[in-house]
């Protein structure tokens, strides 16, 4: 039956970081069966069963800890191994098994200490079944003969506890106590007639106090002697002697000397170790039968016994041989020859970098073998490491805590080394790693190379193209480290740009759901966000800044002449008597495009008398290059053709057909045709300068738009003349500038050196090549 005094014999708890410790104390006796219960050890803690498993209860060491388990569904500490108290712990009085219970989250350790207690399993033995002694006749009553004790592996009440001799007429027995033990001694209570009685048989019971009672017989035999009447006699009863461990072999311990008052063989003296002497003393030391002299025979080791009782018999040559007896007591000195023993426990072998400090990490016990200041031990960590050993209240007890802030990002693991060192001389010390993987949390937000981010893209780009690429990274790990994609959306409206674009969420390709047309839109900005799949997850945003390239889409538009069918047709009347330069009209075009997409040349592209006419290739204007004849024709048909300066040049075609009349049929006409040609011109004028005054507009916003962004750079305006290849010697004035590292130029035709044209004018902007190819992005 199990027993246990109390339900918490001792208890502390000791707390630091997440620690909680406690002890408590069963008993039990041997022997009993497989898986019966010792204790519950959740009951008497206080711990919530329900929490057991998920707590991960369990014992964690203990060089007995198979002789125990626990049981995770009900908190019950049950033998799991056969209890054998006099293997387990032979010859001690106390048999005492330490164990360390731990359950997790918060951590706690409890210390459970089992006593087993001895049962009444052996009986007493004797070395020997039969003993001989050999008796003189003339001994006198009162002489002691020194009996084998007999041995029993149990302890305490269960031990030999008393002796009993068979019914006779001439002896008696006598019980000494020499510490522990009790040695039987025959006492002659009457004097022997080796005439009448030659051998007397008795029988010696060993008998212990167990219930049921259990006992052995050892058959002594007397034989009566003749006299030899002086016995052996050694100078000390009990002798006593120092031995360090490890002593070399034949080393001398201890020299015991008996002298015996008799002459010739019945004085001399020879030795022997007592019959009922332990074997494992025999394998240790030797007795020199002549001299007395005691050696070391086997390893001395304090750990395994740290004193020994020999009993020795001094004995004669006569006949009958007389005997004495001694004790000789070794006592066994500790020198430090065990190195510190380190046992780990590991509580988890991640640590989140974000553990708060003091967090407990393992737990580390520390045990020497040797006794004194050769057993005491201290235990240290080497090198910088955010770590720190924590004294429990039980000795060489620690626990390893952090004691500073991790960041996996620096350090992703850590080789701690442990060092225990003995108080020995010389002092002995044991190593022992123990590496620490320190696991993520998310606490890196996503990061981009560059904020802001700006993207050249080029007008009529193809619905549904990628158009850019967006990267961010964290240096985090796994689900903390992939990043996704968005982009931020405004209202939805029709100027929301945003609502236009579309990013892929893994690798970050933004692709625009429609055309971008540089005559409608010249720039705008979106915001891409980069999350992390972190819990809770950890974002960062950056802006994209869009500025839309020109491209040359779009054809010169005849805005003079135009007939009342819309086609670019027109009549024009002269008379006759004009003379050279006269101004016959002028071809008005606009090119919805910029720079020398925008920028227009006029050429005559049929023309019926080449000697007649001359057109402006810059303005448009045509004049009369000589004064009529009466051999020239009265109308003459002049094909103007008006094109850009696009890389794929694009044009458009004007016709005006020219009269010739007399002067006073001109006057006339152009009495009746002035009307009608000011509310032309008045109604061109005015679409004109609508026209105009929105491309100056549009571009003037786009200069203050580009010189705000790069306003950290100074603008770099330089002066050239720039000559056409195919130029008819008029000289163009021109302005450049720098935005950033895009240039741009301002183009006047017919300006006069030293003018200048500025921004929002009516002057064409060419923007100069580089080396970019549209779609690059400058960071």
């Amino acid at each position: 039956m199990t027993s246990w005094s109390g339900p918490l014999l001792f208890s502390l708890l000791f707390g630091f970081g997440e620690l909680i410790s406690a002890q408590i104390k069963y008993s039990t006796p041997e022997e009993v069966k497989l898986g019966a219960v010792i204790g519950n050890v959740a009951k008497d803690l206080g711990l919530d069963v329900s929490t057991l498993t998920n707590r991960r209860f369990r014992i964690v060491s203990g060089p007995q800890d198979a002789l125990f388990e626990v049981n995770p569904n009900n908190g019950a500490l049950y033998v799991h191994k056969n209890l054998d108290r006099e293997k387990l712990c032979d010859g001690n009085d106390d048999c005492l098994i330490d164990l360390k219970i731990v359950v997790e989250n918060p951590l706690e350790i409890h210390y459970v200490t089992v006593e087993i207690t001895d049962v009444n399993d052996h009986a007493p033995t004797f070395v020997e079944k039969e003993k001989v002694l050999e008796i003189t006749e003339t001994t006198l009553p009162g002489a002691r003969f020194q009996l084998p004790g007999a041995r029993d592996p149990d302890v305490g009440i269960n031990s030999v506890q008393r002796y009993k001799l068979s019914q006779n007429d001439n002896f008696n027995l006598e019980i000494r106590e020499r510490g522990e033990d009790k040695i039987p001694f025959l006492v002659l209570q009457r004097p022997l007639d080796r005439e009448q009685k030659t051998n007397h048989c008795l029988i010696l019971t060993a008998m212990d106090g167990g219930t049921p009672l259990k006992s052995a017989n050892l058959n002594l035999t007397v034989k009566v002697l003749d006299i030899n009447d002086n016995r052996p006699t050694f100078s000390k009863e009990v002798y006593s002697v120092i031995l360090q461990e490890n002593v070399a072999l034949e080393t001398i311990v201890i020299k015991v000397q008996a002298t015996d008052l008799d002459e010739g063989a019945n004085g001399d003296v020879e030795y022997a170790f007592g019959g009922d002497i332990n074997s494992k003393v025999l394998e240790l030391f030797t007795l020199d039968r002549h001299t007395g002299e005691i050696r070391v025979k086997g390893q001395i080791d304090y750990e395994t016994a740290d004193v020994f009782k020999l009993d020795v018999q001094a004995y004669d040559r006569g006949q009958p041989p007389t005997t004495t007896d001694c004790r000789v007591i070794i006592k066994i000195q500790d020198v430090n020859d065990n190195k510190p023993e380190i046992e780990v426990t590991s509580i988890s072998s991640m640590v989140p970098e974000d553990s708060k400090h003091g967090t407990v990490i393992s737990l580390i016990s520390v045990t020497d073998l040797d006794s004194g200041l050769n057993g005491k031990v201290m235990c240290s960590l080497t090198g910088n490491v955010p770590f720190e050993l924590k004294p429990s209240f039980k000795e060489n007890m620690y626990s390893l805590v952090t004691k500073e802030t991790l960041d996996r990002e620096t350090v992703s693991h850590y080789d701690i080394s442990i060092i225990a060192i003995d108080y020995g001389e010389p002092p002995l010390s044991t190593f022992k790693t123990l590496t620490i993987q320190v696991s993520d949390v998310n606490d890196n937000t996503p990061e981009f190379p560059h904020s802001p981010l700006e993207l050249y893209l080029t007008e009529n780009n193809a619905p549904g193209a990628s158009i850019f690429s967006v990267s961010a990274i964290d240096k985090d790990l796994n689900d903390n480290a992939a990043v996704s994609y968005s982009i931020i959306r405004g209202k939805g409206g029709h100027n929301d740009m945003a609502s236009f674009l579309n990013i892929h969420s893994e690798n970050g390709k933004i692709s625009a759901l429609k055309s971008f047309d540089f005559e409608t839109l010249k720039t705008f900005q979106f915001q891409v966000v980069a999350s992390d799949s972190g819990t809770p997850s950890l974002s960062s945003n950056v802006t994209v800044n869009v500025f839309i390239l020109d491209q040359n889409d779009n054809a010169p538009v005849i805005l003079y002449p135009v007939s009342s069918n819309g086609s670019a047709e027109g009549v024009e009347e002269i008379p006759r008597n004009v003379n050279a330069g006269h101004l016959v009209t002028k071809v008005r075009a606009y090119d919805a495009d910029i720079g020398y997409n925008g920028w227009l040349l006029f050429s005559l592209q049929e023309v019926t008398d080449h000697s007649l006419f001359g057109l402006d290739r810059y303005t448009g204007r045509i004049r009369t290059l000589r004064s009529f004849t009466e051999t020239d024709e009265a109308e003459h048909k002049l094909v103007i053709l008006v094109k850009d300066n696009g890389n794929v040049s694009l044009s458009a075609t004007a016709t005006v057909m020219v009269k010739v009349v007399e002067p006073k049929e001109a006057f006339a006409a152009s009495d009746v045709k002035s009307a009608t040609k000011d509310d032309e011109d008045s109604n061109v004028t005015f679409y004109l300068m609508i026209t105009l005054g929105s491309v100056s507009t549009l571009f003037l916003i786009s200069i203050i738009v580009l010189i705000a962004m790069q306003c950290s750079k100074s603008t770099e305006y330089t002066s050239k003349y720039l000559q056409e290849t195919n130029y008819d010697g008029t000289l163009c004035h021109s302005i450049q500038y720098r935005s950033g590292e895009k240039r741009y130029m301002l183009v006047g035709p017919r300006m006069s050196i030293g003018s200048t044209i500025v921004p929002g004018s009516h002057a064409n902007t060419l923007m100069l090549p580089d080396r970019r190819t549209p779609g690059e992005v400058r960071h």
